[in-house]
């Protein structure tokens, strides 16, 4: 199990992104793993594509902390491109009867499985199954890491919650602290500046009734040390007569 894992999520769909569908995978994915201290590392909505679903795939294999939520084209229909997409990046290019899924769809569907549901059962070499708990066709995973999942939300979303609950592991706590200043991001720079990689920089300017305003934020697992650097910036303010709020 990776300690610190770098989330990504993969959204195929060509029909989101010319809006005949509207992506329900983000929202979710993110909300589920904030609740567990995680958050998303990337996230890549795509179209379905060979050459850009294997090279986005490629990109995240080459992270040895990834670990990604991959969500549609596991089907049986010919635009359905993940299962053997994820055998070319993930494993040897081939693909394998799995003989419990296929006991599944044909106890499901009988002599309807036949001829093409039943290529949902041929999965790259050692997948594992994800539990669907509408009609038990089965998401996959491989090593544990790389999850590959339904686009229907409602298939998907408990896969998301049973693979957080298994192959996660246990969140690590990590300290935040926020504030809105009225006045510009420039003011911060200079402080900014000194703020070690340990600690996580979020820096947001806006503007409020015409006025400049920033949104600044530090997040780190060392909660003296981020608590440290925070005050050097209400410091900062409080000595400049800028006014803020902690939110």
């Amino acid at each position: 199990m990776i300690q610190d894992p770098h989330f990504y999520a993969v959204i195929i769909g060509s029909e989101i992104l010319n809006r005949r569908r509207e992506d329900k995978h983000f929202d979710f994915l993110t909300k589920a793993l904030k609740k567990r201290g995680f958050e998303l590392f990337a996230s890549f909505v795509i179209k379905d594509d060979v050459t850009l679903i294997e090279n986005t795939y490629k990109l995240i294999k080459n992270d040895p902390q990834a670990m990604m939520f991959s969500f549609g084209g596991i089907g049986s229909t010919p635009d359905d491109l993940t299962r053997q997409l994820s055998s070319n990046i993930f494993g040897d290019a081939k693909l394998y009867r799995h003989a419990q899924f296929e006991k599944d769809i044909i106890s499901r569907l009988q002599e309807q499985a036949y001829p093409h549901p039943i290529k949902m059962a041929d999965l790259p070499k050692d997948a594992g199954l994800l539990f669907n708990p509408i009609n038990n066709m089965s998401g996959f995973h491989l090593n544990k890491r790389f999850f590959f999942m339904p686009g229907f939300p409602e298939m998907a979303h408990p896969m998301i919650n049973e693979i957080l609950s298994k192959y996660t592991p246990t969140p690590i706590k990590s300290f935040t602290q926020t504030l809105i200043a009225q006045c510009a991001e420039g003011k911060l720079t200079h402080l900014m500046i000194d703020i070690p990689q340990e600690i996580e920089l979020s820096s947001l300017p806006m503007i409020n009734n015409g006025s400049p305003r920033v949104e600044f934020s530090l997040n780190s697992r060392n909660e003296k040390l981020m608590q440290r650097h925070f005050k050097m910036i209400t410091d900062f303010l409080d000595a400049s007569d800028i006014e803020y709020k902690r939110l």
